[in-house]
């Protein structure tokens, strides 16, 4: 029967003491022996010792086996020679229920051929029964001995914990950890660089790691690593073009820190984040800001030298068409007019670009628009040019502006017959589709939904790679001094981007460009016809006009022109003043006439409102040659017959004067 037996009354005294105070409990001992004389004796030699310990004693197999299921022991003391057992057989039973716990073999006699079989089977030590002054110091040792084991045990599994971690958050990281010696060779990469680069991880190790760095960053790069190099302990970062195992070029971004003086990494370890698809929106970003500064640019310059042509225009077409004039004055005012035509074709493009210029929108289908082009893009093409239209088969409708989309079409062709200096191929594809968001990945513009693309194909001398991120740019040309304005395309992406649509490019040098034009798709069912028919040339007219112009010589022109038909006139030059002869004459006014962008605080748009407020039948014809921005963005145009885009020629004024009278 097992027996529990205290060492000795001081050791039950400390044990008790240890509990009182919170301390650590005693350690327990199984002691397999089956003299009572020797277990006392070994309880008073650990009391006397001073070893606090719980000495659990068994004498027989089945105690012995039944105190090792229950456990919990941090030594074991077995006697070697039993009546039906021995210290081998027991060592064997230790190992595998308590494979931790030390085991010390005692015995009355032991041959050296015995003592050596079980320190080779597992035993801490052994003792002899005659010399019990060795005992205390082997259990003394024997629990050391165990105390390092499970150190180093404790020590290895957490080493393998840490391993298998650092492997699991490598392999599985997005990004890239390197470590490089201090001529930047590469020792160590973990496997996403896979992921990210194409390599294998072995596959670099021993290679220099500005290999596969682009040589226009190589300098800088290095520059970066030699300083981090020089100042241990401190992150270095850097951005640089890194080579794809495919041949292809993407952006890393690098987070370094030099472990060079540590004798456990002794290397640089670098951390590599794939940043192409945040540069290329960073790019995106800069290259949206340029445009929108020169945009701004433009339509400022645009805005005011419509105002000037205004005035050209009108005093140049009202000398054509008197009869007192020389035929030789006659020519020069012709030269005047084309000129100054001309110039306002000029400031047409950059409110375009700079997407300035007020829309006049309606229902088109571009089947019957492209189509009506056929000989006038014949003629600009030259007999050299092959043109060939593939019109779509369902109902290409989008809501656009005629006049802006046939400039698209003029351009791309214009830009195609450049391509081909010795003729060539000109293809003008329309189709409806369906676009899905996952074929948009590279086309940020672009947008799900139903939409009418029409493509301007060409078999001419291509565009470079390096070139096509800048030919959307303004005043951006390959041509030579004086052959181009660097506005065609710029003009063109204006426009798409007015009328919420996007445009692509493919091209390869020799094999010839092609431009896809995406614009939002209606329903043609919706669509209302409109009257077209053409308005007298110089209609005249009675009713009283109120026009309001801040610029002096384009509204004495406007007021010169109006008087001469018939009208009866009345003119501001802002609207706080047009407001004072409005509460003069509003029951005789019938026309306002403004201009949409005026000073003193107070736009046409705003004058219009206020007026009408008081007299909702007034009909109102708005004058600019700058922004539907700056009116805002929820101001409609009617049909556009309530709008005259700056420069305008008296007969247009007539015509609109009459027309908006007359309507509605």
């Amino acid at each position: 029967m097992a027996v529990t037996l205290t060492c000795h009354q001081k050791l039950e005294r400390r044990g008790k003491a240890c509990e009182s105070r919170g301390m650590a409990q005693p350690m327990r001992f199984l002691h397999l022996e089956d003299d009572p004389d020797y277990s006392t004796m070994l309880s008073s030699k650990l009391a006397a010792e001073e070893i606090e310990a719980e000495v659990v004693c068994v004498a027989t197999r089945e105690e012995f086996e039944a105190a090792l299921e229950r456990g919990g022991f941090d030594l074991i003391i077995a006697d070697y020679s039993l009546p039906d057992y021995n210290g081998i057989q027991a060592l064997k039973q230790a190992r595998e229920k308590l494979p931790h716990t030390p085991l010390l073999l005692v015995s009355g006699t032991i041959g050296e051929e015995a003592a050596v079989e079980s320190l080779k089977a597992g035993a801490a030590d052994y003792v002899l029964k005659l010399w019990p002054e060795r005992l205390v110091p082997a259990v003394r040792r024997a629990l050391r001995e165990s105390e390092e084991r499970k150190s180093r045990l404790l020590a290895e599994t957490k080493l393998v914990r840490r391993e298998k971690l650092f492997k699991a958050l490598s392999e599985n990281s997005l990004d890239i950890v390197t470590v490089l010696d201090k001529d930047a060779l590469f020792t160590y990469n973990s496997l996403s660089v896979s992921k990210v680069l194409g390599y294998q991880p072995e596959e670099l190790v021993g290679q220099n790691a500005f290999a596969i760095i682009h040589e226009q960053d190589v300098e800088a790069t290095r520059k970066d690593f030699q300083r981090c190099i020089e100042n241990p302990g401190q992150t270095t970062t850097s951005k640089f073009r890194a080579r794809h195992r495919d041949g292809s070029w993407l952006y890393l971004e690098t987070v370094c820190k030099s472990f060079l003086d540590d004798a456990e990494i002794a290397g640089v370890v670098v951390n590599s984040r794939d940043v192409t698809e945040r540069h290329r929106l960073e790019e995106q970003l800069r290259h949206s800001q340029k445009m929108e500064a020169i945009g701004q640019l433009a339509g400022g310059v645009a805005h005011d030298f419509n105002n000037i042509l205004t005035v050209i225009q009108g005093h140049a077409s009202l000398l054509r068409s008197g009869e007192r004039l020389p035929d030789v004055q006659k020519g020069s005012v012709d030269q005047i007019y084309q000129a100054a035509e001309r110039a306002a074709g000029l400031t047409r493009q950059l409110l375009t670009f700079s997407r300035r210029q007020l829309m006049q929108p309606k229902p088109l289908d571009l089947n019957t628009v492209l189509g009506n082009m056929t000989k006038m893009l014949g003629r600009i093409l030259g007999e050299d040019i092959s043109l060939q239209f593939n019109y779509s088969a369902g109902q290409p409708w989008v809501h656009a502006d005629e006049g802006m989309v046939e400039q698209v079409v003029m351009n791309l062709a214009v830009n195609s017959r450049d391509a081909m200096p010795t003729g060539g191929q000109l293809t003008i594809k329309i189709a409806v589709m369906d676009v899905r968001a996952a074929e948009l990945a590279h086309h940020p513009d672009g947008r799900a939904g139903k939409f009418v693309c029409f493509s301007v194909a060409d078999t001419g001398s291509g565009i470079k790679q390096e070139v096509l991120p800048h030919i959307f740019e303004p005043f951006f040309t390959t041509k030579a001094v004086g052959k181009g304005t660097g506005l065609g395309l710029a003009t063109v992406y204006g426009i798409v981007k007015q009328h919420s649509g996007w445009i692509t490019v493919e091209s390869r040098v020799g094999k010839g460009t092609t431009f896809h034009v995406f614009l939002p798709a209606i329903n043609s069912g919706a669509v209302k016809t409109s009257d077209t028919s053409r308005e007298e040339a110089q209609p005249r007219g009675t009713e009283t006009i109120l026009v309001v112009e801040d610029e002096v010589p384009v509204r004495e022109l406007v007021c010169g022109v109006l008087t001469a038909l018939g009208y009866q006139i009345l003119e501001a030059g802002t609207g706080v003043k047009a407001l004072e002869v409005w509460r003069q004459h509003k029951d005789k006014i019938d026309l306002l006439l403004t201009d949409i962008v005026m000073p003193d605080g107070m736009t046409g748009r705003d004058l219009a409102e206020k007026v009408q407020t008081e007299k909702a039948s007034l009909k109102v014809i708005y004058t600019s040659g700058y922004s539907s921005d700056i009116v805002g963005r929820d101001f409609v145009l009617r049909e556009g017959l309530n709008y005259l885009q700056k420069p305008f020629v008296p007969q247009k004024l007539a015509r609109a004067v009459r027309k908006c009278l007359d309507g509605k």
